[in-house]
């Protein structure tokens, strides 16, 4: 870290990196008081668009996190954003919870399902077949498709769940069109979070538990990449990707000396 400019802003993973199943990881406490104790700025980015802010920040202090709703950023928020520099006050029929909606409304956007401008796919709990058709008919009638993330399956205590990268598969084999995917690892989602910091990118790390997300999300939007090892990549997997991280810790508490 010491060829670029010292690091400003922490961009951080939550699922992986400062919590795994529902409990912190160990060091995640103290690695967050210290980049705030430096007077460093920390988000937490996370493609999970089921929750708001405050939902998410409920959550991480039930496990003994003290992260604030404004430090955190979903890839809701990042699609409310692109959609409102798209076409401000738009419509919009959307797939999708409170994370999502909450998002979009604050933005001003109408949600309908008379010939709206987008179809909006984000994460549920329980993705409905009428909601689906309903969006393979929009699209078809010439809706935008957008989705929240491309994540194709997500964490269950009783395994993997299909999530929205899936279903968002399945409407483009029925209609043929592509979505547009706003979370990582589109460095949309990373600039758009180091604006929310006022960060740049020459002083900013991402920190990640996973290569295909978190780590070419980074690396693309030009910023130092963690990999920590307490999530989905394991160190040996790492050589099988093009790209490399700058560096590879077992967990956050492994920084916790880099912060000045």
């Amino acid at each position: 870290m010491s060829e670029r400019k010292p690091i400003e802003c922490w961009l951080s993973d939550m699922d992986g990196v400062l919590v795994h199943e529902g409990k912190p990881v160990p060091g995640a406490d103290a690695f967050i008081a210290k980049v705030l104790g430096a007077g460093k700025r920390l988000l937490v980015l996370t493609n999970n668009s089921i929750y708001t802010p405050r939902d998410l920040s409920a959550r991480l202090a039930a496990a003994g996190l003290d992260i604030k709703p404004e430090m955190i950023w979903t890839s809701a928020l990042a699609t409310a954003k692109f959609l409102t520099d798209q076409r401000p006050h738009g419509t919009a029929y959307v797939i999708g919870e409170s994370g999502l909606t909450t998002a979009l409304h604050e933005v001003g956007y109408i949600l309908t399902d008379l010939d709206p401008e987008y179809v909006v796919l984000g994460e549920t709990r329980n993705y409905s077949f009428d909601q689906i058709t309903r969006a393979v008919r929009l699209i078809e009638r010439g809706a935008r498709f957008i989705a929240t993330n491309p994540d194709p399956i997500g964490p269950s205590q009783d395994g993997s769940l299909p999530a929205c990268g899936a279903v968002a598969a399945m409407i483009t084999r029925a209609t043929g069109v592509e979505p547009y995917f706003v979370g990582k690892p589109n460095p949309l989602m990373m600039r758009s979070a180091i604006r929310q910091v006022d960060g740049h990118s020459e002083a900013t790390a991402m920190i990640g538990d996973r290569m295909d997300t978190d780590v070419v999300a980074g690396m693309e939007a030009g910023l130092e990449t963690v990999l920590v090892l307490t999530g989905v990549t394991r160190r040996h997997e790492v050589e099988r990707f093009p790209y490399r991280p700058s560096r590879i810790v077992d967990s956050v508490a492994d920084l916790i000396d880099l912060i000045g």
